[in-house]
């Protein structure tokens, strides 16, 4: 693999993402249920801290460092995501968008800026950059079009 290779599958994950709430409305991207109690706008937010995580540690991974476990420093994956699920919930749905976008393209430019060598083998960089952004995403791409797929075959209430 290389850089061109890598932003490609990103990319790819990352279009399959945005398309699975596309053409919803504000109101249904605030409807509670797609994943446990999230919504899609909770989903997105999740996404975008997940690529923020990527972009504070990828940094230190690069140069050799290992940064702390999430299960010393927040009590494991899930302890984390529901501190940052509290830490977001009064975002407006627009700021979680405009976020989104903000932090993707920060990404993008990291990884474009990266030396080649980080990219060709599976280096501890290239699985960080993996498990949190272009392996992350089609995880919540399902849940959000199984939710659409529940709600189009339920009956109306």
């Amino acid at each position: 693999m290389n850089t061109r290779q890598v932003l490609r599958r990103l990319e790819a994950a990352w279009a399959e993402f945005e398309d699975s709430y596309a053409g919803l409305s504000d109101a249904e991207l605030l409807m509670p249920g797609v994943q446990g109690r999230w919504s899609v706008r909770d989903v997105i937010a999740h996404v975008t801290w997940w690529e923020e995580e990527a972009l504070k540690h990828l940094p230190l991974v690069r140069d050799g460092g290992r940064p702390p476990r999430y299960s010393i420093a927040y009590g494991g994956i899930d302890a984390f995501n529901a501190l940052m699920t509290e830490r977001r919930r009064h975002l407006p749905l627009a700021d979680v968008l405009r976020q989104h976008a903000e932090v993707h393209a920060r990404l993008l430019d990291y990884i474009r800026a990266a030396p080649e060598e980080l990219f060709t083998m599976e280096t501890r960089f290239r699985r960080r950059l993996r498990l949190d952004t272009f392996g992350h995403y089609p995880l919540h791409a399902r849940a959000i079009r199984a939710w659409r797929t529940r709600r189009s075959t339920s009956p109306a209430e």
